[in-house]
C-alpha cells in the first residue's frame, strides 16, 4: 500500500492511497518429500517436474500370447485360495505350478516372434522416459519450451546427473492413462517439441553437456496443423544439427521408434535398444496395408521388416541390446532402469575419451556404412536380383571303378553299424554325388539322342511354373510324361546307357542300405526306450514293493516249479502281473505303440490265460462296470460325500480320535453301499452269470475243471471295476 498527499489549488490537501491485493496461488506440489531416503544426498527428486507418482496402480494388461500363462496363474490363486480355506498344506502343489509358470514365462519369452515384441513395446504399463529418468539420475530439473510457440508434452528435456556427472536428457513421453496419453498426445509431437529439443541440444553443446535421447513414439504427429508450422522442416533441422554437435550423443529406444519422428532425436553416435524395443521406418500394420492391402497381414510385415533390437544389431544399424526382465520392462521397471544406466556409463565412458574431430567422423560414418555401402571403401561386388545366374561348367565325369569302390565300402559300414549318425554325412555326400553323376549322365544321353534342346526347354517352364504357382498345370504334367516315355524308350540307343544304368542300380542299392540302417536304428532306439520305460515301470515303489513280497512268498512256499504254488499265490501273481501289464500297456500307448500279448485260440495254460474272445467280453462288461461306477460317482450326493470323506482322512493323518474314525468309517460304508447297489442290477448280473458258465465251459473243454478255485478267480476278473477307489 502507498500513501501519498496532494495538494489542490495550493489550499487543500487531500490524502491518496493505493492498494494492490495479491491472489493465493496454489503452492506447487512436488511430488516426493524432502529427504525419503537418508542414504541419497539431497533426498530424491525435489525438483521442478510436475511428473507425479500414479495415485492408483496401473490394471495388469495381458496381452493374447501371454494368456496360457495367466491360466497357471489362476490355477496357484485358486490352490492358495484351497489352502486358506481349509488349512490344509498344499505348499508342495504351489510350489511345482509356480516353478512350471517360471519355466512356462522363461520359454515364451525366449522365442517372442518380431509381432510380439512390437506388442510388448507398446504394452499400456511400459515404463515412459521419465519414468527411467527418475530412477537412474539423482538429480533432474525439467526444462520447458522452444521460445516460440507453445510447450509441448510430447517431448519431455532437462538437465540430470548421474554418478556426478551432468547429461541434458531429452525423450518422447507417453501417459500412463488414457488422461496422460490425451495431456501428452500419445507420445507424437508436434514441431513446438523438436524446436524444444533443438533449443537444448544447442544449449548442451555451449555448456558441454553429453545428450542421452530416449525415443519412445509412434511418430511424429502428422495433422495440417503440424504442417502448416512446418513439422518436416522442424524435422530436418534437428537431423542437420545433430551431426554438428561437439558433445556425444546417446539414443536409446525404450519403447517403439517411429520413422522421422523417432530419428529426429536419433542421430547419435550410438544406438542402444531395449529388448523389446522395436525402429521401424513404418509400423507393421501400415506396411501391411501398403503390400498385403490388409493390416491383418501385420505379423508377416513386422517378420520382414527386421525392426527388432537383435535384427538391427546384426544390420550395425543399433550398437548393443539392453536386457529387460522375463515379462517385458514393465515387469521391473527399476531393474530396467538401473540397466540402461550401465549402459549409458559404459557408453558415455567410451566416447568423452574421443577428441571432437574423433567424435564427429565416428557419428558420421555409423550413418555413412548402413546399407553395406561405404565411401572410401572397397565394395564386394552383390549379385542383382534378375540377372541370370550363370551356370556352372559340368564337372568331369568320376570313375566308375572308384565310385563302385566308395559305394561298396560305405554299403558296408552302414549295414554293420548300429548307430546311423556316425556315418549319415559320408552316406548323404555319396548319394549327393551319385545324383550329380546321374545328371550328368541323363544330360550327355539326352544330348547323343538329340533331345537336350527339348529337355532344357521343359525344366525352364517347369522352374517359371513352380515360382509362379507352387504347382504343375495339367498341360505341362502331360508333357513331362510325354517326354519320358519317349526318353525311356530311345535311353538304350545312348552309348552311355551301360555307365548310366549301372550307377543308377548304386544310387537305388545305397539308399536302400540306408533305409535298413535307418530302420534298424529307430528300431534299437525304440526298443531302448521301450527297456527304460519297463525298467522305471518295475522300480517304482509301490510295485516293487509288491514283486518283492510275491518273491519272498514264493520264497516261503517251497515250491520248486510254478505248477506246485498253491492257486493264492497263483492268482497274486497274475494280480501283480496284470497290474504291470496294464501301466506298460499305457507306456506304449504314450509311445504310440500298443501291447499285444500272443496266446493260443481257445488253449487255457496253466497260469488260467482265457481265449481272445472271452477276454474281450471280460473287458467290454468291465468297461461298462467301469461306467456305471462313473455315473454313480458323477452324483452329487456321492460325490458330496466323497469330498467329506477327503477331508476326513486329511484331518485325521496320524490322529487316532475314535470319533474321527468313526466318521471315516461310516462315510466309506456309505460310499460302498451306493456302488454296491449300482452293481446290483439285474442286467449286470445276468451279464456276469453269462460269462461265468461260458468261462467254467472253456475251462472244462481244456481239462481244467478240477481247478475250481482257478474258474472263480477268472471269473471274478470281471469285478475289478467295482474295487476302484474313488476317495
Amino acid at each position: 500500500m502507498t500513501r501519498t498527499r496532494l495538494l489542490c489549488g495550493g489550499k487543500k490537501k487531500m490524502d491518496l492511497s493505493v492498494s494492490a491485493k495479491l491472489r493465493k496461488v496454489k503452492k506447487h506440489e512436488y511430488p516426493w518429500p524432502e529427504d525419503p531416503d537418508l542414504n541419497v544426498k539431497g533426498g530424491i527428486l525435489t525438483h521442478l517436474s510436475p511428473f507425479k507418482p500414479l495415485k492408483t496402480k496401473p490394471k495388469p494388461v495381458t496381452l493374447d500370447f501371454e494368456k496360457p500363462l495367466m491360466d497357471l496363474q489362476k490355477k496357484i490363486i485358486d490352490v492358495r485360495k484351497m489352502a486358506n480355506e481349509t488349512g490344509l498344506d498344499f505348499s508342495h502343489q504351489i510350489a511345482s505350478l509356480e516353478n512350471k509358470y517360471q519355466q512356462a514365462l522363461k520359454e515364451l519369452y525366449l522365442h517372442l516372434t518380431p509381432i510380439q515384441r512390437v506388442n510388448i513395446a507398446r504394452h499400456p504399463n511400459r515404463p515412459t522416459f521419465l519414468d527411467h529418468v527418475f530412477n537412474i539420475t539423482e538429480k533432474f530439473v525439467e526444462l520447458h519450451g522452444d521460445r516460440a510457440g507453445y510447450d509441448d508434452p510430447a517431448i519431455v528435456t532437462g538437465l540430470g546427473t548421474i554418478d556426478g556427472r551432468s547429461y541434458m536428457f531429452i525423450g518422447h513421453q507417453k501417459g500412463r492413462n488414457t488422461k496422460e496419453n490425451i495431456e501428452r498426445n500419445f507420445g507424437m509431437p508436434t514441431p513446438h517439441g523438436y524446436r524444444k529439443a533443438l533449443r537444448m541440444m544447442y544449449y548442451a553443446d555451449h555448456h558441454g553437456f553429453p545428450i542421452v535421447t530416449f525415443i519412445d513414439t509412434p511418430g511424429a504427429y502428422a495433422d495440417l496443423k503440424s504442417e502448416e508450422l512446418g513439422q518436416g522442416e522442424a524435422i530436418a533441422h534437428n537431423l542437420r544439427t545433430m551431426f554438428g554437435l561437439k558433445v556425444p550423443i546417446i539414443s536409446i529406444v525404450i519403447g517403439e521408434g517411429g520413422s522421422g519422428g523417432a530419428l529426429a532425436i536419433g542421430c547419435a553416435n550410438k544406438l542402444l535398444m531395449l529388448e523389446n524395443a522395436v525402429f521401424y521406418v513404418a509400423s507393421p500394420e501400415a506396411c501391411a496395408a501398403i503390400l498385403w492391402k490388409s493390416a491383418k497381414a501385420a505379423p508377416k510385415a513386422a517378420e520382414k521388416l527386421k525392426i527388432t533390437a537383435n535384427e538391427l544389431c546384426r544390420l550395425q544399424i543399433a550398437d548393443g541390446v539392453i536386457p529387460e526382465p522375463l515379462g517385458g520392462a514393465h515387469a521391473d521397471s527399476s531393474w530396467t532402469s538401473q540397466q540402461i544406466k550401465k549402459a549409458i556409463v559404459e557408453s558415455m565412458d567410451e566416447l568423452v575419451q574421443m577428441d571432437i574431430e574423433e567424435l564427429l567422423r565416428h557419428r558420421t560414418q555409423k550413418f555413412r556404412k548402413i546399407g553395406g555401402f561405404q565411401e572410401g571403401l572397397p565394395v564386394d561386388p552383390k549379385k542383382k536380383v534378375n540377372m541370370k545366374k550363370k551356370e556352372e561348367p559340368l564337372q568331369s565325369k568320376a570313375s566308375t571303378l572308384e565310385l563302385e569302390s566308395e559305394v561298396e565300402k560305405l554299403k558296408e559300414q552302414i549295414l554293420k553299424s548300429k548307430d546311423l549318425s556316425i556315418e549319415t554325412p559320408n552316406v548323404d555326400e555319396m548319394i549327393e554325388k551319385l545324383k550329380q553323376e546321374l545328371d550328368h549322365e541323363f544330360s550327355e544321353a539326352a544330348e547323343a539322342l538329340g533331345l537336350k534342346n527339348q529337355l532344357l526347354k521343359l525344366r525352364e517352364e517347369l522352374s517359371k511354373a513352380r515360382n509362379a504357382q507352387g504347382k504343375m498345370h495339367p498341360v505341362q504334367l502331360d508333357k513331362v510324361e510325354n517326354f519320358k516315355d519317349e526318353f525311356s524308350q530311345r535311353l538304350s540307343a545312348a552309348p552311355n546307357y551301360k555307365s548310366l544304368s549301372y550307377k543308377l542300380d548304386m544310387l537305388k542299392e545305397l539308399s536302400k542300405a540306408k533305409k535298413i540302417s535307418e530302420s534298424k536304428s529307430r528300431s534299437t532306439m525304440l526298443k531302448q526306450e521301450v527297456n527304460k520305460k519297463f525298467k522305471e515301470i518295475l522300480n517304482h515303489p509301490d510295485i516293487k514293493k509288491k514283486v518283492e513280497m510275491l518273491k519272498s512268498e514264493i520264497k516261503n512256499s517251497g515250491a520248486s516249479t510254478p505248477n506246485e504254488f498253491d492257486h493264492v499265490l497263483k492268482n497274486k501273481i497274475m494280480e501283480v502281473k496284470k497290474e504291470i501289464e496294464v501301466e506298460f500297456a499305457t507306456v506304449l500307448k504314450s509311445l504310440d505303440l500298443d501291447l499285444k500279448i500272443a496266446e493260443p485260440n481257445a488253449v487255457v495254460s496253466v497260469d488260467g490265460s482265457l481265449p481272445l474272445n472271452l477276454k474281450s467280453m471280460i473287458g467290454e462288461l468291465n468297461e461298462e462296470i467301469q461306467g456305471k461306477i462313473q455315473n454313480t460317482v458323477n452324483t452329487s450326493e456321492l460325490r458330496d460325500k466323497i469330498d467329506m470323506l477327503k477331508l476326513e482322512l486329511a484331518k485325521a493323518g496320524k490322529n487316532t480320535d475314535a470319533e474321527l474314525q468313526n466318521r471315516i468309517q461310516v462315510l466309506t460304508n456309505d460310499i460302498k453301499k451306493s456302488l454296491t447297489e449300482t452293481l446290483s442290477t439285474s442286467e449286470l448280473v445276468e451279464k456276469h452269470g453269462m460269462l461265468r458258465s461260458e468261462i467254467e465251459k472253456v475251462l472244462k473243454s481244456n481239462g481244467s475243471s478240477s481247478k475250481s478255485p482257478d474258474t472263480g478267480s477268472k471269473v471274478d476278473e470281471i469285478n475289478i471295476g467295482a474295487g476302484r477307489s474313488y476317495a
